[in-house]
């Protein structure tokens, strides 16, 4: 027991020293821009497909179960404002970080691991690159700008499925539709899921990072690396979700 707990105090401090180094290497040149946009373009671009999807039939399905509870007490006329205040708060941000661990988590991890394998980042060392800057900084950089772009993304894409779940059944116009969901919005609720955005992008930028850069030699550590990003990254995004909720809770 006592040197599990000696091994986890172990890992703490390792993950304590990868974020202060990912702090100092942010701030100092040289920058590594292109490898940057190149990044962004494979955490937003690529993930289009499958954040479109996932959007559509969340604002689809939520929008068509929560239509009975508000129809037995004739509220029917508040679901735009509902699902508004619902996907924009939490399930825009929640959705668009789960299905990024999952498709961006294990893409970095695998990435770094296979790279780890094959020596790739000890020639980057020896060539005088600094494998720091170019592999672990720019993908957090990509993560916490993109993921928020996402999230938006998800909103717009959620909202437009609730707008197709309800003329399924009742008649109501875009632009009435339009009017009840940012009246229902506050900015309170978009500062909300832009600071979930931001902090969910963070943690699966670091989590995969760290995991891949630290992995284990074989090819083993690659398919384990790219599991543990996934776990991982969804476990700690879920307990953020939870402080954050409690925080926004306290605060307004």
């Amino acid at each position: 027991m006592a040197k599990k707990f000696e091994a986890l105090l172990l890992e703490f401090a390792s993950m304590h020293r990868f974020l202060m180094r990912f702090f100092r290497e942010v701030v100092s040149p040289p920058y590594e821009f292109k490898e940057i946009i190149r990044q962004c373009y494979e955490v937003g671009w690529k993930s289009f497909p499958l954040i479109s999807l996932t959007g559509f039939i969340v604002g689809f399905v939520f929008t068509k179960q929560s239509r009975p509870s508000l129809e037995e007490f004739g509220a029917s006329s508040w679901l735009p404002a509902l699902i508004s205040i619902a996907i924009v708060r939490a399930l825009a941000p929640l959705v668009t970080a789960l299905i990024a661990s999952g498709k961006v988590g294990s893409q970095i991890g695998a990435e770094l691991s296979s790279m780890n394998v094959t020596e790739q980042i000890d020639a980057m060392e020896v060539s005088g690159t600094n494998p720091f800057k170019f592999l672990i900084v720019s993908r957090i950089i990509a993560t916490t700008f993109m993921i928020p772009v996402l999230c938006f993304y998800v909103a717009g894409i959620g909202l437009a499925g609730g707008y197709l779940s309800i003329i399924s059944k009742d008649e109501l116009s875009v632009l009435s539709y339009v009017n009840q969901v940012f009246e229902a919005i506050a900015p309170k609720d978009i500062f909300a899921m832009v600071f979930r955005a931001i902090v969910f992008g963070f943690t699966i930028g670091f989590v995969s990072t760290y995991v891949g850069y630290y992995s284990s030699k074989g090819t083993e550590g690659v398919g384990k690396a790219a599991n543990s990003a996934v776990v991982a990254s969804m476990f700690i995004v879920f307990i953020e979700e939870l402080l954050i909720v409690q925080i926004l809770a306290l605060v307004g």
